[in-house]
């Protein structure tokens, strides 16, 4: 049954550049539609040089909350009157909440990960991972995945990336609040990352290297470093089977993709919207089929 529009309907959305081809307004409308809520989820083209504008027009509006994506989880924070625990350690925010001209920034991406990570099987509470990256979604598992009882994170980095200050920062502040262990490794060690990868539980791709139209790419080619105890998760999902999840799964090792981390972290996001639980299995066998 399809939900009319009507003078109740509460607004959520979504704002990034691009945005046209995301599965945000498809899992949210139709999670709306099975729950027979009087919602809806749009897209909206906004980035940095129109986000005060656009944040500030959809407050006034009365907008329930709404989704960030690239390039806005940083600047968003200039606006926001809150952040949940996690987005403060962030740094970064992916899901804002209105709550009567009030805005709460929360970061959902790590919740995202986490969840995929255990519907995949994989329990890592107490356990080692090795992590590539330093961006948003990099920041934002490595916080996570300390919140949630992760017992020690090895962070692979160039020194060069213009997140290596943000990303060093969050190793501290993991130190320093939680009994997670993080430590930063410049991403040309490869010492390092062959005795980090001996004795992780898990491996993370958080980089967009292997993503379309570069899908020959990987961060790791020597097979050797693999074995079938190391479980390997890439954030990409597109294309569903990264160079990294070939090699990781011809030795063996059980492999996840990014696909179930976007369902993970919009359900996330839709429970702060409404109080209720997304039901993600039939969204998952709709729009999520690997």
């Amino acid at each position: 049954m399809e939900l009319p529009i009507t003078g109740h309907t509460k607004l959520t959305a979504l704002l990034g550049k691009p945005v046209a081809h995301s599965l945000s307004p498809l899992m949210h409308n139709e999670a709306f539609r099975l729950l027979g809520l009087d919602y809806v989820y749009l897209c909206f083209e906004v980035d940095e040089t129109t986000l005060f504008t656009a944040v500030n027009g959809l407050k006034a509006a009365g907008i329930r909350g709404f989704n960030l994506t690239m390039p806005n989880k940083n600047k968003i924070l200039e606006l926001l009157d809150d952040l949940s625990p996690a987005a403060k350690m962030i740094g970064a925010v992916n899901t804002v909440v209105n709550e009567n001209g009030r805005l709460t920034g929360h970061n959902t991406d790590g919740t995202g990960f986490m969840r995929s990570a255990a519907d995949a099987g994989f329990d890592l509470k107490g356990k080692k991972m090795t992590l590539l990256g330093a961006g948003g979604a990099a920041t934002a598992i490595a916080a996570q995945a300390a919140l949630d009882g992760m017992k020690e994170i090895r962070i692979f980095v160039r020194s060069s990336s213009r997140f290596y200050h943000r990303i060093t920062q969050l190793a501290d502040t993991i130190n320093q609040t939680t009994t997670c262990r993080a430590a930063i490794f410049d991403n040309d060690d490869q010492k390092a990352l062959k005795d980090s990868l001996e004795d992780s539980h898990i491996l993370v791709n958080a980089t967009s290297v292997g993503m379309e139209p570069n899908t020959d790419a990987s961060l790791i080619t020597d097979v050797s470093l693999f074995r079938p105890q190391l479980a390997v998760a890439d954030i990409i999902y597109e294309p569903r089977r990264t160079r990294l999840l070939s090699l990781a799964k011809a030795a063996g090792c059980p492999v996840m993709n990014g696909l179930y981390m976007l369902l993970y972290q919009g359900a996330e996001a839709f429970h702060l919207f409404t109080g209720q639980e997304m039901p993600t299995e039939p969204i998952k066998n709709k729009f999520f089929r690997q």
